[in-house]
């Protein structure tokens, strides 16, 4: 078997290196920065080179990072491992590992619908594929986001009329920027926090298209106020952060704003369906496309998608991770939305 399960996550004993540890191992492959994939401490790293800048300002500039491009073949202790596409975030990859005729892929996280932000999915055939499950339930089907950018667009024009200041908040590295690519900037001008607007110019030097983004501190909030949009994390608006753009509007932009119930616990003014992670349909159509034969499911709703693969014949098994969701507001994935 390529792949085990270990107390620091999964692990390649042939290759001896283990594929987003959960502790600081000495040889780790990731997939993503962020921080649930990418820990720090690590004595050397492999990621996609697309990422690597995001990946530094997560890891500090002290961390040993190897990078490949997409599809270049890196031996590990004679093990093939090459990095694919996973339209998670920029840079995210699925990591390829081939070893006897042998292949296995870990996907990390992953979306099926392009978007302008990160390279689009590509599906990898293999005998082991290791999938997210993070909304995978049949309640969770995605509307296109060209719609939802629209709503979101009109949500900031009303709120102008009514002398409102916009605030959406979003995960600080990957959904923010996406949010921002898709936003109308001839409405308004358009802020950030810190947390977000540091990973803005690594987006833009890899050649993502951002519009004028400027820093949202108080001097702004004063000049923009009932203008503006605001993208911030979403702890930002728990905090007395929030007070300088009164009179404002909020919402939060995830995929757990399909369940209506989520957006009245928090207290916002609205929500918007847009994740960076595959729903329903898209987790099955992603794990028909790599022909595994084996499926290890892993954080998130494991359990449904376990019994729906098994009824197709498929031989799945739900995989333990010690990080069922985001463990932090500035730059983690979607999976929690207390963050």
């Amino acid at each position: 078997m390529l792949l085990q399960r270990t107390d620091q996550g999964l692990y390649c004993p042939q290759g001896d290196f283990h594929v987003d540890p959960w502790e600081p191992v000495p040889r780790a492959v990731v997939t993503h920065a962020h921080s649930d994939h990418a820990r720090w401490g690590c004595d050397s790293y492999l990621a996609a080179a697309p990422g690597e800048e995001v990946l530094r300002a997560r890891l500090g500039p002290g961390a040993r990072i190897r990078t490949a491009g997409w599809g270049e073949r890196v031996t590990i202790n004679g093990v093939t491992v090459s990095l694919h596409p996973a339209g998670h975030i920029l840079g995210s990859a699925q990591v390829r590992i081939e070893h006897a005729g042998e292949v296995a892929v870990v996907s990390g996280d992953y979306k099926l619908e392009p978007d302008a932000t990160c390279a689009p999915f590509e599906p990898v055939r293999c005998n082991l594929f290791v999938t997210e499950s993070t909304f995978g339930l049949p309640i969770y089907r995605w509307p296109p986001q060209a719609e939802v950018f629209a709503q979101v667009n009109a949500w900031w024009r009303a709120n102008q009329e009514l002398g409102r200041t916009s605030i959406v908040t979003a995960w600080a590295l990957g959904k923010a920027q996406r949010l921002l690519a898709g936003l109308d900037p001839e409405i308004a001008p358009i802020l950030a926090h810190g947390a977000v607007l540091k990973f803005v110019e690594p987006y833009r030097r890899a050649g993502v298209v951002m519009p004028r983004v400027e820093y949202a501190g108080a001097e702004q909030a004063k000049a923009y106020r009932g203008q503006a949009m605001v993208i911030a994390p979403p702890g930002a608006i728990e905090s007395t952060w929030l007070r300088k753009f009164e009179p404002a509007a909020t919402a939060f932009a995830s995929g757990w704003m399909q369940v209506r119930g989520i957006r009245r616990r928090r207290a916002l003014d609205a929500g918007f369906v847009l994740s960076d992670h595959a729903d329903w349909d898209d987790l099955l159509t992603a794990v028909r496309a790599t022909e595994a034969e084996c499926v290890w499911v892993t954080h998130g709703y494991t359990g449904p998608v376990v019994r729906w693969l098994r009824e197709q014949g498929l031989e799945a098994t739900a995989v333990a991770t010690h990080w069922e969701g985001d463990d932090d507001a500035e730059g983690g994935d979607e999976g929690a939305v207390t963050s």
